[in-house]
């Protein structure tokens, strides 16, 4: 299972001299963000293994790491045939325009939202055809999520726990995060779905005002 791998890596990690241990850390965290490994686990680690505050900057440093990773791999397969073919259906084509015109904006929103998985999003995003810059400048949307799971971490205290699937507690933290993700779904929605339909309209596909 990648759930196991990724616990056996995040346990490895305790074992290892500072500089080491950062350098795994990083390199985890890339390799989970393109296998789409569940990399929760590897930032309640960073509390665990780095403090909150080294926590955080380390795992948004993989995140970023991981995604332009992701995008590098992504990106250009938005060019095949495939993409082309989607296109062909209006529908499709004003939606993916809508995500992508409206740039790091959406992408800030979707990024917020813990109900968009990391690992896919970085994916979906670099195949609808986002711009490097955009799809940069809306990773810090992620660094909410990020700081929670730090944060468990440090509670825990104890990378073994990490490994042994101990979960994070639910407490404000966790139904605070979750309501400004569900909030930033909904304004994520909103404002795609008003792009899709102008551009429909501007194409003569849609209905009118």
């Amino acid at each position: 299972m990648v759930a196991d791998w990724v616990e056996g890596i995040a346990a490895a990690l305790g074992n290892l001299d500072s500089p080491a241990a950062i350098a795994a850390f990083l390199l985890a965290y890339v390799v989970a963000s393109l296998v789409l490994a569940p990399v929760f686990l590897l930032s309640i680690a960073a509390g665990a293994l780095f403090g909150f505050a080294g926590g955080v900057l380390l795992a948004f440093l993989g995140a970023v790491l991981g995604s332009s990773s992701a995008y590098a791999i992504a990106s250009p397969l938005a060019r095949l045939g495939l993409l082309v073919w989607l296109d062909r259906d209006p529908r499709v084509a004003a939606v993916r325009q809508a995500i992508v015109g409206r740039g790091a904006r959406v992408m800030l929103l979707l990024r917020l939202s813990p109900l968009v998985p990391y690992v896919a999003l970085n994916y979906a995003l670099a195949l609808g055809g986002a711009r490097y810059r955009d799809y940069l400048a809306a990773l810090p949307g992620m660094l909410p999520a990020t700081a929670m799971y730090v944060y468990y971490g440090k509670v825990i205290g104890d990378v073994a726990q990490v490994a042994s699937g101990v979960a994070p507690p639910r407490g404000t933290a966790y139904w605070s995060l979750l309501a400004l993700g569900l909030a930033a779904t909904v304004m994520a929605t909103t404002v795609v779905t008003r792009a899709a339909r102008r551009t429909l309209r501007e194409t003569g596909v849609g209905p009118g005002p």
